[in-house]
């Protein structure tokens, strides 16, 4: 344990060094573009370019909040121009760039819309679907007017590659295991429950979807599929403002959803918040048939089950936090946010058991009435000190998170003969609570270089506790009495310290390299408490990785740019998932921890293309060990669903995105992804060999008319797939939407219909040891939405820098409830 503070010192010596062997500031050119009708112009084309005969040096875009920045500009005089859609183009005054003068501030360039037509300029200007860079894919929430109504799951499920399973389980690019941070901070929670918080956010409180197949040393090494940050929205521009949404949906059952965000800043101070509130009645039928065989292949029963279940759900989303800029160069944070969601579902289940030639031996019936509350809240500090406008910066989180959630269930099953007489009855009741308390530390570094280069290094450290009980009693003779059988109690702490270092340096003008170390220390313990039927058992492990990453970029000329990159990755399991009890989903069916369940890795190479900024395709290959992924085991006519390490996979694939401006009011996203998978390895036994490959498509129209109308018509199919032992059956969806401008464009009424056909029903194939199993799972995803919202409050007119946005830790989110 004594060698992560030694190294960490180590990282910082050197650092230091280099700090101090500098023997000049790098230079450094930034500014800021505004519109007469908007503080901040985000997106538009800024071009540097050489005073003696306006040849171009180098181009960029502006950020969100209208910055920009050269690093380094060759000693020289210069001039910029900057041109947006819509607007008239703007030149700065010549300005020169020496020894003397290697920092530069230019004045705010203000730009003007053209006056031909300013509403169709207006309407032209929004922002792209997607947006392409060398690292990630940028997906902007706002341009889909489909995402009326919808929450932040559905939003992100019709990002580009990325596809939501029936458990709620997130995929990219065909792989699992994926990390979602929100605003750079981790989600913590995995599976039904990250889904869960997910549908209670609303994507119109989303800025955008940021989509890593490949992070840097700078995240935490888990997710070997990538990560995926959602940005929410944050308003820095001076003065008071505000955004208000009201809507409702209507599927099989009605649905609102309401959200407020409010943002004041002036002198030093920034102050902000938002709160989101939303009802979602839904339902869930579930069918399932298996059919279990003897050991020659002869059918030896049949089992058919129907189970619906009507849920009820209210989230309520709070965050309020302040900046307080205590000097030009450091800024103070706090920011405090909270969920409070209750939920209950009314499910009914029957069930038929057959013998061979589908004769009703048995009916068993189970009702059930489920209570639950969901209750998280969280607390970061955080801290920014830029030492110098070249870059050199130190930025510190502290977080600090809590998770409750109280399940109580009531239960009644029954089983009949086949003509309905009633044999026996049987209550059970449980009640199932769960805490978790996260503590979390991170601090990161960045220095500039000469000759265009920087160094990052950082540290962090995260402790876990965990507590899970699962308290059942059954109903015997007039009164409750504990069931041992069921009753369980888990605790599980972890521990991971971290430290890496990075550095990137552009080679030549056209060569770029990024190559960085990240170190990984993991302590946890288990123990899984006794009661008068079951002993006690204890585990705990040690282990230490390295994951190295390497980025290339090359820009042959102006239209093609080509990047490479290598990064290994882990998944650690889910908090739960190592729990070895196993728990009542109903007579059936069970769910079951494991406690050897090994760490995977994963080694990724990735090869992208872009060309001319729309079209970028890209090559992919990722090699797996010791995968871990959900799996069926049979006991009896009981399925037993637990996660175990399969063995190897291998995934290769090609994707293909496409930016089309296929007429002046039509344009045209076309996405697209295949990917092969093999399986192999051993599973309770029996040999594990299956491949297959998978095709996704993703294709979004947004059209723009005049008078503020708008139009979209989106849809996504997945083919035939296979997910370890699950062969998935096709799936897709179809969506439409109108969105009109009001109240002097202050104001949008979007209208959408989501699932159209009705298509997005996952359904499959299991087959495991003796039993042939198919389900079919549809849900309330056909909803009718119609949302207003609106902008008010005045900015206050500023030229001053904003802050940019810190990152507090990226702890996996690998809590999962006892779902």
């Amino acid at each position: 344990m004594r060698t992560l503070p030694n190294l960490f010192i180590i990282i910082l010596l050197t650092v230091s060094f280099i700090a101090r062997a500098q023997n000049r500031t790098a230079a450094k050119l930034s500014g800021k573009v505004s519109a007469t009708n908007q503080p901040a112009l985000s997106a538009a084309t800024i071009t540097l370019l050489k005073a003696q005969d306006s040849s171009v040096v180098k181009m960029l875009v502006s950020d969100q909040e209208g910055r920009y920045s050269f690093d380094n500009p060759p000693q020289g005089r210069y001039l910029v121009v900057v041109s947006a859609v819509g607007y008239d183009k703007q030149y700065s005054a010549p300005f020169t760039v020496s020894p003397e003068r290697s920092t530069i501030e230019l004045t705010t360039i203000v730009l003007t819309p053209r006056t031909k037509d300013l509403k169709a300029v207006t309407v032209s200007a929004r922002k792209p679907l997607v947006e392409q860079k060398i690292d990630r894919m940028v997906v902007n929430v706002d341009a889909f007017i489909s995402n009326t109504g919808a929450n932040a799951l559905e939003a992100l499920e019709k990002s580009p590659g990325i596809q939501v399973d029936k458990d709620g389980n997130i995929s990219l690019k065909g792989k699992q295991n994926v990390i979602v941070l929100i605003d750079g901070r981790p989600a913590y929670v995995s599976g039904a429950e990250l889904a869960n918080m997910l549908k209670g956010m609303q994507a119109s409180q989303l800025e955008q979807i940021e989509i890593m197949t490949n992070p840097p040393a700078r995240y935490d090494a888990a997710g070997n599929a990538g990560i995926i940050n959602i940005k929410t929205k944050k308003n820095k521009i001076k003065g008071f403002n505000g955004n208000v949404s009201a809507g409702i949906g209507q599927g099989v059952y009605f649905k609102t959803n309401e959200s407020l965000s409010l943002n004041y800043r002036n002198g030093k101070v920034n102050l902000f918040s938002s709160y989101s509130f939303n009802r979602n009645n839904n339902f869930q039928e579930l069918e399932i048939f298996r059919r279990y065989k003897n050991d020659d292949g002869s059918t030896n029963a049949i089992f058919e089950q129907v189970a619906f279940m009507k849920r009820r759900n209210m989230s309520n989303n709070l965050k309020l936090g302040m900046d307080y800029y205590v000097t030009s160069k450091t800024t103070l944070g706090i920011v405090v946010s909270g969920n409070y969601n209750p939920e209950s579902s009314i499910n009914s289940n029957t069930s038929y058991l057959q013998n061979p030639d589908y004769a009703v031996d048995s009916i068993a019936t189970a009702g059930s009435n489920i209570k639950g509350t969901w209750k998280n809240a969280s607390v970061n500090l955080n801290m920014r000190h830029q030492y110098d406008s070249a870059g050199r910066e130190l930025t510190a989180d502290l977080d600090y998170i809590v998770y409750d959630n109280t399940n109580k269930q009531h239960f009644i099953n029954t089983t009949f003969e086949p003509n309905w007489i009633k044999r026996y009855e049987e209550q059970l009741q449980g009640i199932l609570p769960v805490t978790v308390n996260i503590y979390a530390a991170k601090i990161d570094y960045t220095h500039p270089l000469k000759n265009n280069a920087r160094i990052e290094a950082g540290w962090k450290s995260s402790y876990v506790e965990t507590q899970n009980k699962a308290d059942y009693y059954l109903y015997d003779n007039s009164e409750w009495a504990t069931d041992y059988g069921k009753t369980n109690h888990f605790d599980y702490n972890e521990n991971i310290n971290a430290a890496y270092v990075s550095l990137n340096k552009q080679l030549t003008k056209k060569w770029g390299l990024q190559t960085g170390l990240r170190f990984e220390n993991t302590n946890y313990k288990g123990h899984q408490h006794g009661n008068p039927e079951k002993g006690d058992s204890t585990f705990k492990r040690s282990y230490n990785s390295l994951f190295p990453t390497v980025y290339i970029s090359y820009g042959a000329d102006k239209d093609n740019q080509f990047g490479l990159s290598f990064g290994r990755r882990i998944d650690r399991p889910g908090y739960q998932s190592l729990n070895p009890f196993m728990f009542f989903i109903d007579k059936y069916t069970y769910e079951s921890g494991n406690p050897y369940l090994r760490p995977q890795y994963s080694n990724n190479i990735e090869l992208t293309h872009i060309y001319k900024g729309w079209l970028t395709t890209t090559l992919n290959y990722s090699r797996t060990k010791d995968l871990f992924n959900e799996t069926f085991d049979q006991s009896g006519y009981a399925t037993i669903v637990r996660r175990g390490n399969i063995g190897r996979r291998e995934n290769a694939g090609i994707a293909v995105n496409a930016q089309i401006k296929a007429a002046k009011w039509l344009t045209s996203m076309l996405y697209t992804n295949y990917n092969y998978t093999r399986y192999s390895g051993n599973l309770y036994g029996e040999e594990l060999n299956v491949e297959a490959g998978i095709w996704m498509i993703n294709l979004n129209n947004q059209m723009t008319f005049k008078k503020g109308w708008g139009a979209e018509v989106s849809g996504w199919y997945r083919s035939k797939g296979v997910d370890g032992q699950i062969l998935l059956q096709p799936m897709g969806q179809l969506t439409a939407g109108v969105s009109k401008q009001v109240l002097k464009g202050k104001g949008t009424v979007k209208v959408n219909v989501r699932d159209i056909l009705y298509t997005q029903i996952p359904h499959g194939d299991i087959n495991f040891k003796n039993t042939e199993a198919r389900f079919r799972n549809s849900r309330d995803t056909r909803v009718a939405n119609i949302t207003f919202s609106y902008r008010f409050g005045k900015p206050i007119k500023s030229t001053n820098g904003q802050r940019k946005k810190g990152s507090a830790s990226e702890e996996q989110n690998r809590v999962n409830m006892g779902n």
